[in-house]
């Protein structure tokens, strides 16, 4: 499997458990959120207008995803925002080895700005993706245990330490197979709307 395998199989509506390990403080948040990951081939307007945005060539793209997220954590305030946001990614293969190489974003994990980072597939076909920003990096790894549950990990480290750790399960949700995957239910449309204003960095 390469890397665009593997965003192919990861195109649906997801439902992801996630447990964050605040190390700092010894403490562990939980929370969770409906994602929806739509492919994007290599000619798409969104991925050749991300290729151009990071100055390199989208003919050396084979293609990415959409994503978008709408979730919640247990340490939010009462009247505080849902964590909610979209990004493009797209992915640059090796020319040699299309299981690794750089992967674009529109938004970051860790920071929310445009980021290159690299990926590679693994021995056990789990995707690997490195990032460093200015003042962080972080590490991610996406596997399926099965056709319909995808797991992941991921840590951020900054100032010389570890900060958090999180892992997810994330469980497709099926949906009637007349439905569109593009469509999205009324809620996490206004979740991609007022992302135009609101941030966060839970990421996808």
């Amino acid at each position: 499997m390469d890397a665009i395998e593997f965003f192919q199989l990861s195109a649906g509506r997801w439902r992801s458990s996630r447990t964050t390990h605040h190390l700092a403080f010894k403490r562990a948040e939980i929370g969770d959120s409906d994602i929806l990951v739509e492919n994007l081939a290599a000619d798409h307007p969104e991925i050749i207008a991300l290729c151009e945005m990071h100055e390199i060539d989208p003919s050396l793209s084979v293609g990415g995803s959409r994503v978008t997220w709408l979730g919640s954590m247990a340490w939010d305030r009462e009247g505080e925002g849902s964590h909610e946001g979209k990004t493009i990614f797209a992915i640059i293969p090796d020319t040699d080895n299309p299981r690794q190489g750089r992967l674009l974003r529109e938004r970051g994990y860790a920071e929310i700005v445009p980021v290159v980072g690299s990926f590679h597939m693994d021995e056990e076909d789990g995707l690997v993706l490195t990032t460093d920003y200015e003042t962080m990096s972080a590490s991610e790894r996406f596997w399926f245990a099965s056709p319909n549950i995808r797991m992941r990990t991921s840590t951020v480290k900054r100032f010389g330490g570890f900060s958090t750790a999180s892992f997810c399960t994330e469980t497709r949700v099926e949906v009637d197979a007349e439905v569109p995957n593009a469509e999205m239910t009324s809620r996490q449309q206004q979740g991609v709307e007022s992302n135009q204003q609101v941030y966060s960095i839970l990421g996808w």
